[in-house]
């Protein structure tokens, strides 16, 4: 037997569960079949990250669309998802790395945008006291910030149940096909009917995306994350890092949470994704060489989840080019969090067959 709905959305992260709350706002009905728990992977094992800083050119226009919801978020999902204000401060240790932010901030500059600001060491310094010294400068975004992770994403949940949303959790999605006029999608327990189907299932959407046509070059990596005890305050902004993998933030209760990206190892088969402890070690010592005060922290635990990343840098977002009806959304590349709201307004945009609010032409699937 099988059920219907106007959309069924492939994947319970944050990109489709935002889907699902656009579309379900505008009256449709929606299936979400996640083939694990919503958030399993990148959506709730990242560093919640809200930043316009360091952008891809192309992502700057959603970026910065997204940002005008995050400051309003609550009015989207009901609830402020624990987003702070905190400001975003890329940090240059030498002149080298202090002209690779001057030539950022020019090129973002002739393209019309000024929410980067160059900072001089004393202005690092007034920012991030704590950092070790002899840094020379950097590049902050004072409005950027943060928020937490499993709570968007449960927030997204509860408000895509709220208007009416159909979430399946572990249902394994084996395939996606045209049929008669619809879509049919089929899982290992049963089939469902849809006139549109939304592909966003992460690290494995490129599986869907080849056998419809349109092979891309994802690569599935698993970004690991490290958080700490509580410590004294001793920072406010996210600090991030010109030569070194590093996104590095003090929540409110003074735990320390530690990322950028170090990757563990995935399992495809399974899902699983173990650490690799020598990547984590590494992670540790940039941590240990830009903070001192963190010769004193007490790791508590860390872990990992499987994201997708692109060859540019950059995700899918479209219509497809090989089938009516369906659309794709992955390939966050680590850093799809702070745009998840825009996203999904976009993807119910192309599902309703309404104009695009914004330029996604960047992120075809046919690009490569």
């Amino acid at each position: 037997m099988s059920e219907g709905a106007d959309v069924v959305i492939v994947g319970g992260g944050l990109m489709g569960c935002s889907t699902a709350v656009h579309c379900a706002a505008a009256g449709l009905s929606v299936i979400v079949l996640e083939r694990f728990h919503v958030a399993r992977h990148a959506s709730g094992a990242n560093a919640g990250g809200v930043r316009r800083l360091m952008r891809h050119p192309a992502e700057i226009p959603l970026s910065l669309a997204a940002m005008e919801k995050w400051h309003r978020i609550a009015e989207l999902v009901d609830d402020d998802c624990g987003f702070a204000v905190s400001g975003q401060v890329l940090v240059a240790e030498t002149e080298a790395e202090m002209e690779t932010i001057r030539k950022r901030h020019a090129e973002v500059s002739a393209l019309g945008y000024d929410y980067e600001e160059l900072i001089d060491a004393e202005e690092l310094y007034r920012l991030v006291p704590a950092l070790v010294p002899g840094c020379v400068g950097g590049l902050v975004c004072r409005d950027d910030g943060f928020a937490d992770p499993f709570r968007t994403s449960t927030a997204f949940r509860r408000k895509a149940e709220a208007l009416g949303v159909d979430i399946r959790e572990g249902s394994t999605v084996t395939d996606f096909y045209r049929k008669d006029g619809y879509w049919r999608v089929e899982t290992e327990a049963g089939f469902f009917d849809a006139h549109k189907v939304v592909n966003c299932a992460g690290s494995w959407a490129h599986r869907f995306a080849e056998r419809l046509g349109e092979p891309v070059p994802l690569e599935p990596f698993a970004p690991m994350m490290m958080v700490t005890a509580r410590m004294p305050a001793f920072v406010d902004p996210v600090v991030l890092s010109v030569g070194r993998s590093l996104s590095f933030k003090q929540s409110a209760v003074g735990t320390v949470l530690i990322g950028g990206g170090h990757p563990g190892r995935p399992d495809m088969q399974t899902g699983a994704s173990a650490i690799d402890f020598a990547e984590l070690g590494i992670s540790a010592r940039t941590v240990l060489d830009l903070f001192p005060v963190m010769r004193s922290a007490t790791l508590v635990r860390a872990w990992a989840g499987i994201e997708g990343k692109m060859p540019d840098g950059i995700p899918v977002i479209g219509p497809s080019t090989t089938e009516e009806g369906l659309f794709h959304a992955f390939g966050f590349c680590g850093h799809g969090f702070q745009i998840s709201p825009i996203v999904g307004r976009i993807m119910s945009e192309l599902v309703m067959s309404a104009e695009v609010s914004l330029p996604i032409s960047p992120f075809a699937i046919d690009r490569f």
